[in-house]
Order: structure tokens, then sequence, then C-alpha cells
């Protein structure tokens, strides 16, 4: 991450909506903003595999494990407006191998802080912990609110947007899927 070329660019912003970058209330602003962009799009560097490699046995655990209301929040990058929400995830452990419930936060965390679609947010989730755990599926929704809806264009504050994506047996169960699916948005006061 280049910190001076962000503190330009915000100044070369201020300059051209037509404000001075030099006025009291404007001065340290780009810095500030540079200094913001760089914590949130720091990220840690660990691969998907060393974020879920800690997992643990549950003997004879032969269920599906659900993590939902899990708050994120990301950059647009159509607007660069954050959208921010829940993700919830379901997966089946193969062979009661349990992933450190943590570990899925920080796949999360992972994809989030970058300029990203909430669709391909989704994906990534999916394949980062279908493709690192002792799994027979993966259920990952995310609900999610997004500035550029709320303040510009079709001015709609509150309004939300649902992305799903299943793998293994969520994808070859309906019913598996469904069940797991209720369980989620259940006790969020929310229908399927």
């Amino acid at each position: 991450m280049n910190f001076e070329k962000i503190v330009t660019g915000i100044g070369l912003l201020i300059e051209g909506i037509g404000d001075d970058v030099s006025r009291e209330g404007l001065r340290d602003t780009p810095r500030r903003v540079a200094t913001m962009w760089q914590n949130f799009f720091e990220t840690k560097g660990n691969s998907d595999e060393e974020l879920l490699k800690q997992t643990f046995v549950a003997e004879n655990y032969g269920g599906f494990v659900i993590v939902k209301n899990i708050h994120f929040s990301s950059f647009c990058e159509h607007h660069l407006l954050p959208f921010f929400g829940s993700v919830s995830i379901a997966y089946i452990p193969r062979n009661g191998t349990v992933v450190g419930l943590s570990k899925l936060v920080r796949i999360i965390d992972k994809y989030a802080k970058r300029l990203q679609l909430q669709e391909r947010l989704t994906q990534q989730i999916l394949e980062a912990i279908g493709e690192n755990t002792a799994n027979d599926g993966v259920l990952v929704i995310i609900s999610g609110q997004h500035m550029c809806m709320s303040v510009r264009g079709v001015m709609q504050p509150g309004s939300k947007t649902i992305t799903r994506a299943v793998s293994g047996k969520f994808s070859s169960e309906k019913l598996l899927a469904m069940e797991a699916q209720q369980l989620i948005f259940e006790t969020n006061g929310e229908k399927l």
C-alpha cells in the first residue's frame, strides 16, 4: 500500500470538488483519510489454509455447524462507498473435524478488507472454507446494506441485499439446505 499516493489522491479529490485543501478544516484530511484507508485495507496476509488450519475433533458429531450474524464491513468497488451487514455460515464437518469458530471470522475479514462486490465476497468465503476444511458442504448467506443504495442514486436507506452460495450436500440435498437457512433466518426475525 502506498500511503503517500493515497494522501495525494485525497488532496486532488478535495480540490476536484472545488474546496481548498489548505483551509483549516481540510488541512490534515488527506492524511487522516489515508490512515483510515490504510487501517481498513490492511490484512494479515495469511493464506486461507493457514487461517483455517486450527481444527478440533468432535467425536460422533454428525450434524452441521452454523455460525451466524458475523458482522462485516467492506467497500463497494464501483463507488468506493461502504457496505456492511452480517454473514452466516453453515458447514457439515467431515468425520467430526470442526474448525475453530474464530477462524471463520478471520476468513470473512480477509476477503471483506478489499474493494469488493457482495456477490464475489459470498463466493470467496464459500470457496475458502470449502477448499481448506474437512467438510461435506458449505452454505454462506450475506445480508448487506449498501451506502451506494442509501445515499446516492435511488436513495433507499435500510434496503438489504441477500446473497447465498452453497456447495456439497447443501447443493445436492435441498431439504438440508432449507433446514440450515431456516435456522439462520429464524432468530434474525427475517423470513426466507
